[in-house]
């Protein structure tokens, strides 16, 4: 099974290789990830998180997902140092960056109830894999048509955040700025709730980013910096055929 749709403004592809799951299993996907955009989206007026933002919902009565998703977004703030902040001066509440791996994970464990073993769930580029090997090419920063390295995942995630698609669109909480140190960061998880995060919040926080990612359990880094240096941590599962 194969199907690919738009939601949260990229394209969200499914590939099912198992063959007694049906298309209500992607049906339950794309209905979950069209129910956090509205939900969730500083976008929509009548989202859950505008409401909140403007005060019309008390913190204290927030759904249990959203207060999911802000417990997660304060706990990134605080290790980060302040770097990674989705409540930015002057701009409205944003749990984007939380909302995208949180609900594409929540998205793979209902295929997993579903009885799904082997399937690859791509959102925006940023990709949840089970029932394995599959091989994930981590795009060139500069280069559109290139990959600089191919991940090969069995059961877990790999995210990117990058400059190169929407351009200093990351900022660096602790100074207000852009964050321009790195041109793009890869972590592989086994989740894309952390993959994603990890790899947002590293990226707020520039060079230093890399070494916090690294050190963060369970998370394999690769990235490459404004000088173009590249850094790849030993247990990052590059494709046989990349290794060397």
């Amino acid at each position: 099974m194969h199907r690919v749709e738009h939601v949260m403004g990229f394209p969200v592809s499914l590939r099912v290789d198992d063959e007694h799951v049906g298309e209500e299993a992607a049906d339950a996907v794309f209905a979950w990830l069209r129910e956090v955009d509205a939900r969730f989206s500083p976008f929509k007026a009548d989202s859950e998180v505008c409401r909140l933002d403007r005060g019309e919902v008390a913190p204290g009565e927030v759904s249990a997902d959203l207060a999911e998703v802000l417990g997660l977004c304060e706990e990134y703030r605080v290790a980060t140092g302040g770097a990674f902040d989705v409540r930015l001066p002057g701009r409205g509440l944003d749990p984007c960056a939380v909302v995208k791996g949180w609900s594409v994970q929540r998205a793979a464990e209902l295929l997993r109830a579903a009885g799904a073993r082997r399937f690859v769930l791509n959102a925006g580029g940023d990709v949840v894999a089970a029932g394995g090997p599959w091989r994930v090419g981590i795009r060139h920063p500069e280069q559109a048509d290139k990959v600089c390295t191919v991940a090969e995942l069995t059961d877990g995630a790999v995210a990117t955040s990058a400059r190169y698609e929407r351009g200093d669109h990351i900022i660096d909480g602790r100074t207000g700025r852009a964050a321009t140190g790195l041109l793009s960061l890869s972590v592989v998880a086994s989740s894309l709730t952390v993959a994603d995060t990890v790899a947002t919040a590293a990226f707020a926080m520039g060079t230093e980013g890399v070494e916090w990612a690294a050190a963060r359990p369970g998370c394999e880094v690769f990235a490459v910096d404004a000088g173009r240096r590249v850094f790849r941590t030993g247990g990052f599962p590059v494709a046989a055929a990349q290794a060397a």
